[in-house]
């Protein structure tokens, strides 16, 4: 088994390595935070498509269904019944109206699932709780520098610049 930076579990990493490996996990999260956002954002989009659409279709049909709709139902309701033809163009409006009432419920069904949907919200919640987990993070304790390494170090960087020019 390995870290994802390719070294073993267990095996002494620099600090270098282990930021890289941080960044990238960062990074990644970030990146998987965001698609997650956009899927359930396409989602609800989607959803209130259809019910726009649905929407639309209700005031399509009782807009232009009326004219047409109303003179053929009437006429047929009168030539079946007998009734005086006032009342048979009222029976084909009524008929009309509750077609487009059915369509307006459908409507309203698919926006109250579209509003209902919190997928931004779970995605907000989850970086601010991401954030919070690394704000309060406390760096492991290191050991304070032996003078004598600070002592060495200035001559041995001075050393390697004399070597390499």
């Amino acid at each position: 088994m390995s870290a994802p930076d390719g070294s073993p579990v267990g095996a002494e990493r620099s600090i270098g390595q282990l930021f890289a490996s941080a960044t990238t996990e960062m990074s990644a999260l970030v990146h998987d935070e965001i698609a997650l956002a956009k899927a359930q954002l396409k989602q609800d989009v989607k959803r209130g498509a259809t019910s726009g659409g649905a929407f639309i279709a209700a005031v399509a049909v009782l807009v232009f269904s009326l004219p047409m709709l109303n003179f053929a139902l009437a006429y047929g309701i009168r030539t079946w019944s007998d009734w005086n033809l006032a009342l048979c163009f009222l029976l084909s409006f009524a008929a009309n109206v509750l077609i487009a009432v059915v369509l307006a419920l459908i409507g309203v069904a698919f926006a109250k699932k579209a509003k209902k949907s919190k997928g931004p919200q779970k995605v907000a919640a989850s970086v601010k709780e991401t954030a919070g987990v690394l704000q309060n993070a406390k760096p492991h304790p290191r050991p304070a520098p032996k003078p004598e390494l600070e002592d060495r170090a200035p001559a041995a960087i001075e050393a390697v610049a004399r070597s390499s020019s």
